[in-house]
């Protein structure tokens, strides 16, 4: 997916270094196995291990706040902090989705609405008082606090979003992979192609990741009578888990190999 050109860093005492990473490949894949996590986590802890739909939301709440504060201390991008805050934030933002869902009986055309219409909020408060939507440019806790809301919010939509066409529309969980990738390779040509704005182009693509990802979960982990493989909430999330563990440290090695500017 496209990026925007970085900005210079500014090393006052006012700014931070960037907190988000650079989007190559490596961001987009840990982007969608974050999402497939999102969903197969939430499932397994209020399902597998019965934790139950409001004390999982307590506990994945209790860790996203506990990740976010330690993301927020830190001075730079740290891979290991971003990348667990990104696999927390979309559980919670599945959970958002499903707690309206499941225990308020919101339909799904209402949530996608409301999520649609909050996330748009988010972006123009954020363009009123930044100027930029730019993630190259997260050096100030401001800009990265309408960061992480914007991120949430993504979850949410993308969640809402992808749950409506798989079930509601009842296309099923791999065709719905397979339209959400082809929606997200629609984006990239327009950018690379067209030259449509990287940052626009950007978060279209950040938010259809997440139907994406959810879909890909569900088809691993849900049981073949219902359209999936059948390897459960389990061994989907810890297959995941790992290549996003192994991937993460591979890019903080790199991370520390790569002298300061």
């Amino acid at each position: 997916m496209p990026m925007s050109a970085p900005e210079k860093t500014d090393h006052t005492m006012s700014h931070l270094l960037n907190k988000v990473p650079e989007v190559t490949i490596w961001f987009w894949v840990i982007k969608i196995l974050c999402t497939t996590v999102g969903e197969t986590a939430a499932d397994y802890l209020n399902e597998t291990l019965h934790f139950g739909l409001t004390g999982t939301t307590l506990v994945t709440s209790v860790a996203l706040i506990g990740a976010l504060i330690w993301q927020f201390k830190s001075i730079k991008y740290v891979p290991g902090v971003y990348w667990l805050t990104v696999v927390l934030i979309s559980v919670v933002g599945t959970l958002v989705t499903d707690n309206l869902t499941d225990r308020f009986n919101v339909s799904l055309v209402l949530t996608t609405s409301i999520f649609a219409v909050v996330l748009i909020a988010v972006f123009i408060t954020w363009q009123a008082s930044e100027h930029t939507l730019s993630i190259h440019s997260i050096r100030t806790a401001k800009r990265e606090g309408f960061y992480w809301l914007a991120i949430l919010f993504t979850f949410a939509l993308g969640t809402a979003a992808g749950d409506l066409i798989a079930e509601k529309v009842n296309i099923g969980y791999w065709k719905s992979a397979l339209l959400f990738a082809g929606l997200i390779a629609a984006v990239t040509v327009l950018h690379l192609v067209f030259k449509v704005n990287a940052i626009a182009t950007f978060w279209a693509g950040y938010i259809l990741t997440r139907p994406l990802g959810a879909s890909i979960g569900d088809y691993m982990s849900q049981a073949k009578t219902d359209g999936g493989l059948g390897i459960g909430t389990t061994g989907t999330s810890v297959v995941f888990l790992s290549v996003i563990a192994l991937v993460v440290l591979y890019l903080s090695r790199r991370e520390k190999e790569v002298p300061a500017q």
